[in-house]
């Protein structure tokens, strides 16, 4: 299998029209469709369905593609990554987090650890949802940023608390909640309230507490980029966890007088004993307790 040959599959199965996916593949109609009648003799099943109109996957081709864009996706991240360990990089170390503000002491952190370990390139990848934890459950993540509840039940791993994370209401600056320094489930009445986005248990709680304390409107969202759009729309109001908050100052976040603060940490392989590993948690550590009058606003 070739890398053209999963360019071709891809683009034909973005636009389902060959003329459209050769143009944009810069080869002939012939030669895009010889990519995917070579593809689908070597996979050994039809990815595609062709016809007048075009071409239209098959169930299994709809799968198969799916798969390809992550394999192309990754062979991306493994170019990247060894160009940069071509640069004099001896090693590299990656770490996994869902949002830039999930470690809002991430570049104090790296600079710490360049300046100890000048030749080990510190990989951060920024994942979303499932796929940062299946990334590091499968090896191709060294560290990960995450609830340490979730990964209790997970064996073979260790869970290293960094900090307590907040629960705030979210809501437009102009809000007339926004010069109230702490938010009762009372001061939500009549309100709509973004849920759902696969919230984690402290989070749903909190939400819960709401909704059955007062009449409110609920609107189900997507993920927390979802509800930021959404309370950035006037549409509604959002309870969400200090790590999210990316202090660009759109929001004002207000602290709550209800639910539990979330426990989060790094996360390591119990089987990855080396020294870069360990001072990356220790130096993570050991700024976040440096900064104590400053986790409040996790």
């Amino acid at each position: 299998m070739t890398t053209k040959q999963i360019d071709c599959a891809i683009e034909l199965a973005h636009t389902l029209n060959f003329r459209k996916a050769s143009e944009n593949c810069n080869i002939s109609q012939p030669g895009l469709s010889y990519q995917i009648q070579t593809l689908e003799e070597e996979a050994g099943f039809a990815i595609f369905l062709r016809s007048g109109k075009g071409a239209v996957l098959t169930p299994a081709g709809s799968s198969f593609i799916s798969e390809l864009v992550k394999i192309k996706e990754e062979l991306r991240r493994a170019v990247e990554t060894s160009k940069n360990l071509s640069n004099g990089f001896t090693d590299f170390l990656s770490v996994s987090i869902p949002l830039r503000s999930a470690l809002c002491f991430l570049p104090q952190i790296m600079k710490e650890f360049k300046r100890e370990f000048p030749h080990v390139l510190l990989n951060i990848l920024f994942q979303y949802g499932k796929s940062r934890t299946e990334n590091f459950l499968g090896g191709k993540t060294d560290v990960m940023f995450g609830r340490k509840n979730a990964f209790s039940h997970i064996p073979h791993i260790e869970a290293h608390t960094i900090f307590q994370s907040h629960i705030y209401l979210m809501v437009q600056k102009d809000d007339p909640l926004a010069n109230k320094i702490a938010v009762s489930p009372q001061d939500l009445a009549g309100r709509t309230l973004m849920i759902g986005g696969g919230s984690p248990p402290e989070l749903k709680k909190a939400q819960d507490i709401v909704i059955d304390s007062v009449h409110v409107q609920t609107m189900n969202s997507e993920d927390h980029f979802t509800s930021l759009v959404n309370v950035a729309a006037g549409n509604g109001v959002c309870l969400s966890p200090g790590f999210c908050n990316d202090r660009t100052d759109e929001f004002k976040w207000i602290p709550i007088t209800f639910g539990t603060p979330i426990d989060c940490a790094l996360a390591t392989r119990s089987d990855d004993r080396r020294e870069t590993t360990r001072r990356f948690i220790e130096i993570t550590k050991e700024i976040y307790e440096a900064h104590n009058d400053e986790k409040e606003m996790l």
